[in-house]
């Protein structure tokens, strides 16, 4: 995080102890490393919430696209469906399902001839 080296560091401490004193050097210190691990347990805290956003966006995200497969697939479901239903009826009657609705030829010469029964 902070490039020191070593002979830095001890320079830092050296003005330290000067600038404020060897009787209040120890508290001081100690109450920089309360804040520095203050501050340290504040940036993971905040870095923990920022990875629990991302990773309910993400699930949500996910539910929006598994929702709309499943639409999908109930859509395609329903067609399938009608397209059976259409076919079951069709054959109920008698009709091709490829054929256009068109009398046989059977029927409208039966219904020409009157007194033959059909």
């Amino acid at each position: 995080m902070f490039d020191f080296a070593f002979s830095e560091l001890v320079v830092i401490l050296l003005v330290a102890l000067i600038v404020i004193g060897p009787e209040r050097l120890p508290k001081v210190a100690r109450t920089a490393g309360h804040l520095w691990g203050r501050a340290q347990r504040y940036v993971h805290n905040i870095k923990s919430d920022i990875a629990n956003d991302m990773a309910i966006e993400e699930v949500s995200q996910l539910r929006d696209s598994v929702s709309k497969e499943i639409a999908a697939i109930e859509r395609s479901a329903q067609d399938a469906e009608l397209t059976a239903e259409q076919k079951i009826l069709q054959a109920r009657h008698g009709k091709s399902p490829d054929a256009p609705d068109e009398q046989s030829p059977s029927v409208t010469q039966s219904s020409a001839v009157p007194g033959k029964p059909v």
